[in-house]
């Protein structure tokens, strides 16, 4: 069932979209993780001033694991062609864009560097992908 001659171009697009946010999001978590004041990626602690977190800590994590570790276990079910792998990859596309316009309204846009644009786009490219019908056919073919 997991004949890749089959899989669609939408279904690659979405694929690497699904695999670079994965590894996005770990690099970006842990690197907020291990140094949770943002300096060592040039993000200030101002950014946070009236929000509810202090440091990066705790959206290192979610971007780690949320952003990170999901979306890699996506990309593995989309592999294996899995039942659950479409809508899986419908949330992490949903995912991004809601924690993209979470952090815009509590830090405010940043254009430099333009992150939030580029993940922002990402997670509607993934959308985008998931919902086109080349690939909601090869997903429902999986049942």
């Amino acid at each position: 069932m997991t004949n890749s001659k089959s899989r669609p171009v939408n279904v690659y697009i979405l694929m690497g979209s699904i695999v670079f946010q994965g590894l996005s999001g770990l690099l970006g978590g842990i690197r907020l993780v291990l140094d949770p004041t943002g300096e060592s990626i040039q993000i200030p602690l101002s950014w946070l001033a009236g929000s509810p977190f202090d440091d990066y800590l705790i959206p290192g994590l979610i971007l780690f694991f949320v952003l990170g570790i999901f979306p890699l276990v996506v990309f593995y079910g989309m592999l294996k062609k899995t039942t659950w792998s479409w809508f899986a990859a419908l949330l992490v596309g949903a995912g991004l864009v809601i924690w993209i316009a979470v952090e815009i309204l509590i830090i405010g846009y940043h254009p430099q560097p333009p992150l939030q644009a580029i993940y922002g786009a990402l997670g509607l490219i993934i959308m985008v992908s998931v919902l086109s019908p080349p690939t909601r056919r090869f997903y429902k073919a999986a049942k």
